[in-house]
């Protein structure tokens, strides 16, 4: 092979190398154009296929979404009667028990049909806050709403007694039993029990005279010997707000003997007006060594009522009879309220002696300084009864 054949086929195998490489160039072109393609193909079927699905779904939606709402609200509504209920249930909310506590104590007594019920209803009714201690009657499968109505605090089971002042004791215990409809013997026997009433030492280990007067709301799980002491945990507030020890300390009386005028000048005033100079009076004769002579000691030892003592009443031996003897009596005579605890630890000054009710009807109380005017005022009274 001479040169110019080996030129031709160096030539030819260059211009056929050329042409490959051309054509590997051109075919590596094209086909990455048909990568691209189908590329975009697989990308466009990766995009279409969730459209489709989400497509199916908001249709799914469409069609039966009415379904699904019903489902998830079965799901996300609590267990809950419907109406007012039946029977009768005593429920007891307790002091610091929140909406859920009570919740809880409802759905155990058989009164709502779960406990995410009534927190519900009572959030709804902006109520959760407003739950008291009590004792309520309520209904077995009542709806959740109606139970969250007979929770109202002015639908507590419960008995509101009021005890007016100068009460005595006897009377006291009495009117309790019958408004709340326990035995009278269990109050007097928990009237003995001092310590367990709260009693202050200085009362002597006695009941009268620190039963303090007011409007108590008795609930059905109190015990007469709760009832009283909350009528002594009321005195022993008072006492602390009028400063009963220190005034007593300051007029050189006991708090005992304090509460002991008191409980004269409330059985004895018509008028809290008049508390103040009576109070004066029975100062001023103690501390002249006089006889108090207030016909309401003698009637209560005597177990007896009226404004004047008879003369046969007035022979009683008892130590009550201030009468016969010099000084207080041992203690108090009856229930004193705040006005009548105020005045005997804040006398007005006067030189009073004597006072008479000469006006029984219209509580008119009429003060004297000398024995003189005392026996004109009784003269009064006298005409007064007669009907004169």
């Amino acid at each position: 092979m001479n040169d110019l054949d080996m030129d031709f086929l160096v030539g030819a195998e260059d211009d056929d190398g050329r042409s490959r490489r051309r054509s590997r160039a051109s075919s590596g072109r094209d086909g990455g154009r048909r990568g691209r393609r189908r590329k975009r193909r697989r990308n466009k079927g990766g995009f279409l296929a969730p459209m489709l699905a989400l497509l199916i779904l908001v249709g799914g939606i469409g069609a039966g979404g009415y379904y699904g709402y019903t489902w998830l609200s079965d799901v996300m509504t609590p267990d809950d009667y419907t109406g007012q209920g039946t029977g009768e249930v005593s429920v007891e909310i307790t002091a610091g028990q929140s909406a859920t506590d009570v919740a809880r104590t409802l759905e155990e007594q058989g009164v709502v049909k779960s406990a995410k019920a009534f927190t519900n209803a009572i959030a709804a009714a902006g109520k959760s806050s407003s739950l008291q201690p009590g004792t309520y009657t309520l209904r077995k499968q009542m709806s959740a709403a109606a139970a969250v109505e007979l929770l109202d605090p002015s639908k507590q089971l419960m008995d509101r007694v009021t005890l007016k002042e100068g009460l005595r004791l006897s009377d006291t215990l009495i009117t309790l039993a019958k408004a709340t409809g326990r035995p009278l013997r269990d109050f007097q026997q928990a009237a003995k029990d001092a310590e367990a009433l709260g009693l202050p030492g200085y009362a002597r280990g006695r009941l009268e005279g620190y039963a303090f007067p007011a409007t108590y709301d008795i609930t059905p799980k109190m015990s007469a010997a709760d009832i009283l002491a909350v009528m002594v945990e009321r005195f022993n507030d008072t006492a602390d707000k009028d400063k009963l020890v220190a005034g007593a300390k300051e007029l050189g009386h006991t708090p005992h003997e304090i509460m002991t005028i008191a409980s004269i000048i409330q059985a004895e005033a018509g008028r809290v007006s008049d508390m103040g100079k009576m109070a004066r009076v029975i100062y001023n004769r103690l501390e002249k060594g006089r006889k108090l002579e207030m016909d309401s000691t003698v009637m209560y030892g005597l177990n007896k009522y009226g404004i004047a003592a008879t003369n046969a009443d007035l022979r009683s031996t008892s130590p009550y009879n201030t009468y016969a003897r010099t000084g207080l009596p041992p203690g108090p005579i009856s229930n004193p309220g705040d006005h009548a605890i105020q005045a005997a630890l804040n006398p007005p000054e006067g030189d009073w002696f004597f006072f008479v009710t000469t006006d029984p009807e219209r509580r008119l109380t009429e003060f004297a300084t000398t024995e003189a005017e005392f026996l004109r005022l009784k003269a009064k009274f006298n005409r007064k009864q007669a009907g004169g």
